[in-house]
């Protein structure tokens, strides 16, 4: 007697629904295993695209110049080589005609503000900026216009409102025209940006631009003016024309630097050249391990899930034994009966397989309402999820199978 497959697949479901309680505690163990594993897969790629979206936004093939040296692994962060370190309007020109392959350029100044118009008030991140700046940063006016080269050519006490600014100054009223004091110096608002929203950094929204001569001879006089005389900016970005450039961008600018800051062949770089890819990188990196690692603890849940088919199997090789046998004394070979367990285990693994993935669908679903990204469940994931519930079926279920497949007619015909 061969084995019919879908006569053993509906005496496999006709056996589970005769012991549905066991049968629902058995499939639990696989249920939370594949659920927890779609929905950290589902989680980690979510984080994973939401950062990738945050680089994207911060604009394309960007290259970072900051002062100090970044360090990187435990107890990293800047290192700013106490006040000798610092970028210069110099050594910005001279970096953007040294270097090929550039796009775009730009450079900023930063410090921190304090707002007010009128009865309301606000202290957020000023950033005195070249003209270029929203180009490269990928940042769009929302209404009005950006800073100009008129506006840095003549020094105009203009400014730009990220719309936290405007929330916060202008709740109920358009700011373009307006007068806003910052730091008790009169500005004319002539634009807003669009909202770029809070991310891993802050509320990015929470800024305002004006122009960078501004912000080094009129606003932020003494911070902005190096022990030389010349005048310090924060960051120094270039937009490199591909990201097969960057490296080269990187080389050359980072020789430029170290001439001009008269470094020695053994004396470290006072400056970071930061590249957008390589922080995709970094972050892409951690988030997969994360990912696999937290998917790894959910898996545990499947090994415990697979016990327990083994468990429920045996105990229903023992309850049918007489069965067993009854079927070999009419002809069913060992394969038969092996095949006929085995697909019973399987499909006790499958249907806890496929309530598992409703459960990780819904998990990653309910996570994402309160969380600043979208959970991503991928097909891929999916489709492993449902192999991983069958071959758990498989693995677990070999040794009960076996067992069924061994045992001598006459003995299980006896058997009370």
């Amino acid at each position: 007697m061969n084995l019919d497959i879908f006569e053993a697949i509906k005496l496999a479901l006709r056996m589970l629904g005769a012991n549905r309680l066991r049968a629902f505690l058995t499939m639990i163990g696989i249920s939370i295993g594949i659920g927890a594993v779609i929905a950290l897969l589902a989680i980690g790629t979510g984080v994973q695209q939401y950062i990738n979206n945050q680089f994207t936004s911060a604009g394309t093939n960007l290259i970072g110049i900051v002062p100090g040296r970044i360090q990187r692994g435990p107890g990293g962060g800047q290192n700013p080589f106490g006040q000798s370190s610092f970028l210069t309007m110099g050594d910005y020109r001279a970096v953007v005609a040294g270097t090929p392959n550039i796009e775009a350029h730009a450079a900023d100044f930063t410090s921190i503000g304090n707002f007010a118009y009128g009865p309301r008030t606000s202290q957020v991140q000023v950033s005195g900026v070249t003209p270029s700046f929203s180009q490269v940063r990928n940042w769009r006016v929302a209404s009005g216009r950006f800073v100009e080269e008129a506006d840095v050519g003549g020094r105009a006490r203009v400014v730009v409102l990220g719309q936290t600014v405007v929330e916060d100054l202008f709740p109920d009223e358009d700011p373009i025209g307006k007068q806003v004091k910052i730091n008790n110096v009169p500005f004319r608002v002539i634009g807003t940006m669009e909202s770029k929203g809070a991310s891993f950094l802050g509320d990015q929204d929470a800024i305002a631009f004006i122009p960078l001569s501004t912000a080094q001879e009129r606003l932020f006089q003494r911070q902005a003016q190096a022990r030389t005389g010349e005048r310090i900016v924060s960051t120094i970005y270039l937009q490199a024309t591909s990201d097969d450039a960057r490296p080269q961008i990187q080389a050359i600018a980072r020789d430029i630097l170290r001439e001009r800051h008269r470094l020695g062949p053994d004396d470290p770089d006072d400056f970071s050249i930061i590249s957008q890819t390589e922080l995709l990188n970094t972050f892409g990196a951690v988030t997969s391990v994360l990912t696999l690692f937290l998917g790894a603890i959910a898996a545990i849940s499947l090994l415990v899930g697979g016990i327990g088919i083994m468990n429920i199997m045996l105990v229903s090789v023992t309850e049918r034994t007489r069965e067993i046998g009854l079927r070999k004394a009419i002809g069913a070979t060992p394969s038969a009966i092996l095949g006929q367990f085995l697909i019973e285990a399987v499909v006790l693994s499958l249907i806890g397989g496929l309530i598992g993935i409703l459960l990780g669908v819904g998990i990653a679903l309910g996570v994402t309402r309160f969380v600043e990204f979208d959970a991503i469940v991928r097909p891929d994931a999916v489709l492993l999820a449902v192999g991983f519930s069958v071959a758990v079926g498989l693995f677990f279920g070999i040794y009960p199978a076996r067992r069924a497949s061994r045992l001598n007619p006459i003995e299980a015909l006896r058997f009370e």
